[in-house]
């Protein structure tokens, strides 16, 4: 939500302790760019398990599902990517690899979930890290596309997500973090995490402010290329 409104995490993290984060000069804005590109990290079916299930059956099946909360993330996860393919906004998707002993069915763990089916020109990522960085050529394609800005989407918050936001800050790249469109497993870890993030290497928005930050961006450049599948190693 707006920074001088409600925050997600209002109730969980103790008024003294944001005092001390805000003495210590965090819990400030970042500011966005003018070149952002979209991140989804992971959503995969190990991580969302089928549509409807309740999560324990979800995690029998998937054991890494977040269940209904990666179902409740994924419409607005999935209006943003329209939003971003309407921009010309370069996109870049990752997933882990599969291994001998995943899950294949009824859907195979590491496909990228039908709703957000990734297009022709759009990045995808193979990784083995936690990290959409850690070996892969992502930062290689956001300096070509000339991208200062990601917005991060996907799961899990307090793993994926952050880790690559910790990166994506580590290179010199803008951080939003879109509330609507991350998820994890746990309420407590996603809320503490969004917290944290907020603090220390982005801004944590919502869709709304992020519709609207991405319809005052001018000449965004279309994307290039082919899509591009590639193991991180």
């Amino acid at each position: 939500m707006d920074r001088d409104g409600a925050r997600p995490w209002d109730g969980l993290i103790p008024p003294e302790e944001i005092e001390v984060y805000r003495r210590a000069g965090y819990q400030k804005r970042y500011g966005l760019g003018r070149k952002p590109a979209l991140l989804v990290v992971d959503v995969e079916y190990n991580f969302t398990g089928l549509p409807g299930e309740p999560l324990l059956e979800s995690i029998a099946r998937y054991r890494n599902s977040c269940g209904p909360m990666a179902w409740q993330a994924i419409p607005s996860i999935a209006r943003l990517l329209r939003i971003a393919r309407d921009r010309h906004v370069p996109i870049a998707f990752t997933h882990g690899v599969s291994r001998p002993d995943g899950v294949r069915s009824p859907r195979n763990g590491t496909d990228i979930v039908d709703e957000l089916a990734p297009r022709a020109g759009e990045l995808v990522l193979a990784k083995e890290g936690a990290s959409a960085f850690f070996g892969t050529s992502l930062v290689r394609h956001l300096v070509e596309w000339g991208v200062d800005t990601i917005i991060h989407t996907g799961c899990v918050t307090s793993g994926c997500v952050r880790a690559s936001v910790v990166d994506a800050a580590a290179y010199g790249f803008k951080n939003a973090i879109v509330e609507e469109c991350v998820f994890d497993r746990a309420r407590v870890p996603h809320l503490a995490n969004l917290f944290d993030m907020d603090a220390k290497y982005g801004d944590v928005v919502s869709l709304q402010e992020i519709e609207t930050y991405l319809s005052e961006i001018e000449g965004v450049s279309p994307r290039k290329g082919q899509r591009s599948v590639e193991v991180g190693t």
